[in-house]
């Protein structure tokens, strides 16, 4: 195998295939990037064998051939190296020679042929979504992934379509978020996918129009971009029915600009950070809405103009909670609808339907 690539282009490629490499397996070839060299292109692959990340890189294919190499080690060689044409070859005994230059790197690989073969995914049951779209959708929801690994079907988000509507759906069992986008898609589908690969998902994805096609099978789901393509296994289980935990009425509406709020609660919060609760207390009245915090640190009081219909309330939060929900709505302003200081708050935006959030309050010791 030989090939010449620029560096910049071989950084990003490793940088994006190398974000499924854990390190934590029993397989020591699993701590390498595969890179086949082949039609004046490169295909490198990291996996984990949960998640697995395959991308392609442009490069000048001397002679084709596949190899492993230690993804961090090859990584950190690659970053450092100037930033000019890179001449990759195998030598005798299993030794690779990197060359910029005059840099010149000699390392064991290993064979590409023991490399685990990728998940086939049968292109049939599929979605397209606007890369922007679904990288705002996962930033919306996946703050509320259960971390408990007492029920992992909680470690995922709920991938829904279902009457032209994606929903992207996450719960801990102290929040609930939902973000749902129109989808011109008559399937119906239900998967759950791991946080994890969400996460992921969502940092290889950019800010634009392109579209992602995501495929499903029964086990695995496959998130198509133009050159680089994310295969994930699903969880197995069914994922809690969160729309019977929303309430379906409500007695007190309350609107507010978020900015304001948010920035209340957060100076609010500095107060509650020797506490595991987080805890702010809200006092809801006709015009204004009074947050306090109590700590041996001291106390803090903050106070912001509302538009409240319905009765007057006192209710406490985790500030964490809340500030988690308030970062990741795009609106200017929220409402909260309250129906009592112990049952719970949904937020949601107040001029788009797009975005839905539930958190449960603190009780407070009479």
């Amino acid at each position: 195998m030989k090939f010449i690539c620029e560096k910049q282009k071989l950084q990003e490629g490793i940088s994006i295939s190398s974000k499924a490499i854990t390190g934590k397996t029993t397989m020591p070839i699993l701590e390498g990037i595969y890179i086949s060299a082949k039609d004046n292109q490169l295909k490198l692959i990291g996996s984990d064998m949960d998640v697995s990340i395959e991308t392609m890189v442009d490069a000048d294919i001397k002679e084709e051939g596949s190899i492993v190499i230690d993804s961090r080690l090859f990584g950190e060689i690659i970053r450092k190296l100037p930033n000019s044409e890179i001449i990759i070859e195998t030598l005798e005994n299993e030794i690779i020679q990197i060359t910029c230059q005059k840099s010149v790197f000699n390392l064991v690989y290993m064979n590409g042929d023991d490399y685990p073969e990728l998940p086939k995914i049968n292109e049939s049951l599929s979605v397209e979504v606007p890369q922007n779209i679904l990288k705002s959708m996962i930033r919306g929801t996946s703050f509320a992934i259960a971390q408990d690994e007492t029920r992992p079907i909680l470690q995922g988000i709920l991938f829904e379509v279902k009457d032209k509507k994606l929903n992207l759906v996450a719960l801990d069992g102290y929040r609930l978020a939902i973000r749902t986008e129109f989808l011109d898609n008559d399937n119906d589908i239900e998967v759950v996918i791991p946080g994890k690969t969400l996460n992921e998902v969502s940092r290889i994805l950019e800010d634009i129009s392109d579209i992602v096609k995501i495929t499903f099978t029964d086990n695995h789901i496959l998130f198509n971009l133009s050159n680089t393509k994310i295969i994930s296994r699903l969880l197995d289980g069914k994922f809690v029915n969160y729309s019977s935990l929303l309430p379906q009425e409500y007695k007190i509406l309350l609107d507010v600009k978020k900015q304001e709020l948010q920035n209340c609660i957060e100076r609010a919060s500095l107060m509650a950070k020797d506490s595991n609760s987080n805890l702010i207390k809200l006092d809801i009245q006709e015009e204004n809405m009074i947050i306090t915090s109590n700590s041996q640190l001291g106390k803090v009081r903050e106070e912001l103009n509302i538009n409240l219909q319905g009765g007057e309330i006192q209710i406490a939060f985790n500030s964490k909670y809340l500030l988690d929900v308030l970062k990741n709505i795009e609106d200017d302003e929220v409402k909260l609808e309250m129906t009592s200081g112990v049952s719970p708050c949904v937020i949601k935006c107040k001029n788009t339907d797009n975005s839905k959030y539930l958190v449960l309050p603190v009780r407070l010791l009479r």
